[in-house]
């Protein structure tokens, strides 16, 4: 049975269902939903590029800015907690970097947290050292060293929204098509916008990330010390909740191309909303994660020295190959270094100043 038919009869039997649990199951139902299904999603034959397939000086970049929080933790075994490795491309890089500091790489455990079956094989199939696989957080002992997450936030299901004369959430019903109706919000939903300060004009629609707030949760009673290193596209709420996205942030990729059809291709297209990253900052806060910056992955890898390789390559630009490592620099720094935002938080240690994070705000508002 198609996922589609499969979501029409859930609402039959149900009734309307929110969209936080018809996302959910566009992508995450067992075989079927999009990142459990054998198609190819990532990269030139998928349906979008990540910032590690396009080049592998993101993962060195990233690995840099390890190497400098395992120097901070007073060089002690180092654990890399990474959810939603992808094609695995990220930790290959990451690793391949840091396996010139033997210190380092003698003590380092590297633990991949992965929904996605298809992609889990994948990953088993590139990283053959240091790797070890886990379905949760909870079932990794007491972690020092980094929890890193890069495009995984704006997958999670969301509660879509609109202001009306009270707060309403929206649900999906069935009839003849999928269709949106409104029912008043619960109270959670409307907590989260009174805890953020943040009050939405009248037929204002955007999403709510609850499901953040609880990785927070896990992320937090799981890290002993040290970092937690998130890479996404958003903004902050000020930027997020802007006149100009008052019809919300929810997207769709297919084959490279962009639409706001969350109902067509169930199951064959990506599902996303953006980020709220002064949420991920604010509940950090409160769980004992405090804020050392917010900034824009081009601002992060200008940071980390990823313009000295860029002015290196300039001078010699010998061939065509050096040509397109100088057009995927220029894309990780221009188009995806301005549309991503990197946010770094830490737990059992004084702040400490990150390189990455020379250029940053201190927290996003």
């Amino acid at each position: 049975m198609e996922l589609s038919e499969i979501i029409k009869n859930n609402i039959r039997q149900q009734g309307p269902i929110s969209f936080h649990d018809f996302m959910e199951m566009a992508l995450y139902y067992p075989s079927l939903g999009y990142y459990n299904s054998d198609r190819n999603k990532i990269g030139k034959e998928g349906d979008f590029y990540t910032s590690p397939v396009l080049s592998c000086l993101f993962g060195e970049m990233i690995g840099k800015q390890m190497e400098e929080m395992w120097f901070l933790l007073d060089k002690k075994p180092f654990t890399i907690v990474e959810y939603g490795a992808g094609t695995g491309a990220l930790a290959s890089d990451i690793l391949h970097y840091l396996k010139n500091n033997t210190a380092l790489y003698d003590e380092l455990n590297y633990c991949i947290i992965e929904k996605g079956e298809k992609m889990r094989r994948l990953q088993k199939e590139l990283l053959s050292e240091k790797v070890s696989w886990h379905d949760s957080v909870k079932k990794i002992p007491a972690i020092n060293g980094c929890i890193l997450s890069n495009e995984l936030l704006d997958n999670f299901p969301v509660h879509k929204v609109m202001m009306k004369d009270e707060l309403m959430e929206v649900f999906v019903d069935y009839k003849n098509d999928f269709h949106e109706v409104l029912k008043p919000a619960d109270e959670d939903l409307k907590k989260y916008f009174s805890e953020l300060d943040v009050v939405l004009p009248k037929d204002y629609c955007t999403e709510i990330n609850l499901n953040a707030i609880e990785w927070l949760e896990d992320i937090s009673e799981s890290l002993q010390s040290g970092f937690v290193l998130t890479i996404d596209y958003g903004f902050s709420s000020a930027e997020l909740y802007s006149v100009k996205r008052s019809a919300g942030t929810i997207l769709c990729y297919k084959g490279h191309e962009i639409n706001d059809s969350p109902y067509d291709r169930i199951g064959a297209q990506d599902i996303t909303a953006h980020v709220n990253f002064s949420a991920l900052a604010l509940w950090g806060e409160k769980l004992g994660l405090k804020c050392c910056g917010y900034t824009s992955q081009s601002n992060f890898l200008r940071s980390l020295g990823l313009m000295n390789y860029l002015r290196k390559l300039e001078m010699e630009n010998k061939g065509s190959e050096d040509k397109d490592h100088i057009f995927q620099i220029n894309k990780l720094l221009i188009d995806m270094g301005n549309k991503f935002k990197v946010l770094v938080q830490q737990k059992g240690l004084k702040c400490k100043m990150l390189t990455g994070m020379q250029f940053a705000n201190p927290f996003p508002v």
